[in-house]
């Protein structure tokens, strides 16, 4: 039999999601996880909503958007270097590195040629 005060700390602990936001944690990719990065490392809230998280805090451990197109210089197209012409301006981290879903790569919306992977 269980005691009345584990049911309490049960049910508490079911409610803890609904009464913080009523979202389910997410799983953090394993490179953030290990790194040990919080959700509000990211979201820079203490319960995170929906949205997705801004450039800025990206930015804060990955480096600019010229850190980024030097990082990845060695691939053809460089995802992270602006294409210009008649492209849009420079996508938002999250466009391909969504964290809590597999990564996709813009680019081949258009362009299905590309040999491109998203990590």
């Amino acid at each position: 039999m269980i005691s009345p005060g584990i049911q309490v700390f049960t049910l508490a602990l079911r409610a803890l999601p609904a009464w913080a936001g009523g979202d389910t944690p997410k799983p953090l990719p394993a490179r953030h996880a290990k790194a040990g990065v919080l959700c509000h490392d990211c979201h820079r809230k203490e319960n995170p909503s929906k949205a997705a998280v801004a450039d800025e805090s990206c930015m804060m451990c990955h480096g600019d958007y010229a850190a980024m197109v030097a990082y990845t210089k060695h691939l053809n197209p460089n995802p992270h270097k602006p294409p210009g012409g008649k492209h849009p301006a420079q996508p938002p981290c999250t466009d391909c590195h969504r964290q809590h879903a597999p990564p996709v790569v813009k680019c081949l919306d258009c362009h299905p040629d590309f040999k491109m992977k998203a990590r």
